[in-house]
């Protein structure tokens, strides 16, 4: 699977390209933005991009008004079209936020609910009771998201929903050759809805990846080979800044090796799930590290334990903007990308990272673990690459077994002699072949 080898970014469409937050039904070309950044993703390593919804919606992009449009203060779909052509032609892969457990107050079907109640076709198309009132006062009562109810939950139970979304499905698969789909709250979704969303897609495009958003509990429910490839690892993001900040790194070693460690119970071993250090819901990774000496060393770590990294746009350069400012602050336009040192030392890790074996597929060994530094192992058939970490302000001679006197850090290009010891640099970060 090309995912399993790729280094995705996030763009969140809607904020990326200064689009309005109410959609004002003006037609503008602003997805176009994003061809102006391809250069600069390349420059980052990236090879995959997922987009955030960029599906007609009333107000943030979750609120689905048409699955088969482009969001009008995106643009078109012959835009998008365009947008899609030049990714590939640059060996950019395309994946789609699919927000299929509910959609917006402005959708078609469930306006029409509103309006002809028992007599809609589509009023088993959502959990409807017309004896109740909503918080919208529209005379019926429906269910919402988590309680929001902008956010009107579909009957996934429902064949003719089903198949809506499966035909808006293939339109994307078919008219502008996407390459995955990434679902909104997948641990929301019904099981044998992602069965068939799974053995519809292998159909269309056998190597089209789905990747679920998921928070807690076991992501195998959902993950597996009749669902979803891939995963959102949340449990590992928050040890991931958890452990700098408390410079404690046995507790992302500790997740670590739940996940993917050599014991047989381990959750996750063979599994590639999204790994990420802050994305469109969270507060930015260079604003929730209190040493900002920490963040290139957070992304070393993200790039060398099991997983697929996903970058946010605008934190490869440490944009920084907290959660409590709002999600707008977490989803600005910013005029052009930028490039300094974080970029481009993450940019080697991406090229790092995409072209060894070890750290696409290999397994996890813990080898050295304090609370300041972590050296784990990642081995594939013959080549192991050690990830190593030091967190500290002082330097730190490792002792470990390399299997051979002289390692290259696939970071820096170096040659390192490991006979006596392994010195670490303050705040340093290696991958030893």
């Amino acid at each position: 699977m090309w995912a399993y080898e790729s280094v995705f970014y996030q763009i969140y469409p809607l904020g990326f390209c200064g689009a309005p937050y109410e959609n004002d039904g003006k037609l503008e070309h602003r997805i176009l933005k994003v061809t102006d950044w391809i250069p600069h993703i390349k420059k980052v390593g990236a090879n995959a991009i997922y987009f955030s919804p960029l599906f007609e919606s009333d107000t943030h992009g979750y609120n689905t008004r048409d699955y088969t449009q482009i969001d009008v203060r995106l643009g078109n779909n012959e835009d998008f079209k365009k947008l899609c052509r030049d990714l590939h032609d640059n060996g950019i892969k395309v994946v789609l936020d699919g927000v299929f457990n509910h959609v917006g107050r402005g959708f078609q079907q469930f306006m029409d609910v509103c309006k002809n109640r028992e007599n809609s076709p589509y009023l088993d198309w959502f959990h409807i009771d017309l004896n109740g009132n909503s918080n919208y006062n529209d005379g019926l009562w429906y269910e919402g998201w988590e309680g929001n109810y902008d956010l009107v939950k579909l009957n996934l139970r429902n064949e003719d929903v089903v198949n809506y979304l499966l035909d808006a499905v293939k339109y994307w698969i078919e008219e502008f050759d996407i390459d995955g789909i990434r679902l909104d709250v997948a641990y929301c979704l019904d099981f044998d809805f992602l069965r068939k969303l799974r053995s519809f897609c292998d159909s269309l495009k056998p190597d089209f990846f789905l990747v679920g958003e998921m928070l807690h509990g076991d992501y195998n429910q959902r993950m597996n080979d009749e669902m979803l490839h891939s995963a959102t690892n949340y449990e590992c993001y928050k040890g991931l800044y958890s452990s700098f900040n408390s410079m404690n790194m046995f507790e992302i070693n500790h997740s670590l090796l739940r996940q993917f460690g050599p014991e047989n119970w381990t959750l996750y071993k063979g599994k590639h799930l999204l790994s990420f250090v802050d994305n469109h819901d969270v507060t930015r990774v260079a604003s929730i590290l209190t040493n900002k000496r920490h963040l290139p060393l957070i992304y070393a770590l993200m790039f060398g334990m099991p997983g697929i990294p996903c970058i946010y746009y605008g934190s490869e350069w440490g944009a920084k903007a907290d959660k409590s400012q709002g999600d707008p602050a977490l989803r600005p336009s910013f005029a052009k990308p930028e490039f300094n040192e974080l970029t481009e030392f993450i940019s080697k890790l991406s090229e790092a990272k995409k072209n060894s074996s070890a750290l696409n597929y290999g397994d996890f060994t813990s080898v050295v673990l304090t609370n300041r530094q972590c050296i784990f192992r990642r081995k594939k058939n013959e080549e192991s690459v050690f990830v190593a970490i030091n967190a500290d302000e002082s330097e730190y001679i490792a002792r470990a077994d390399f299997g051979k006197s002289k390692v290259t850090d696939c970071i820096s290009g170096d040659i390192i002699d490991v006979s006596n010891g392994f010195k670490m640099e303050p705040y340093s970060a290696y991958f030893l072949q």
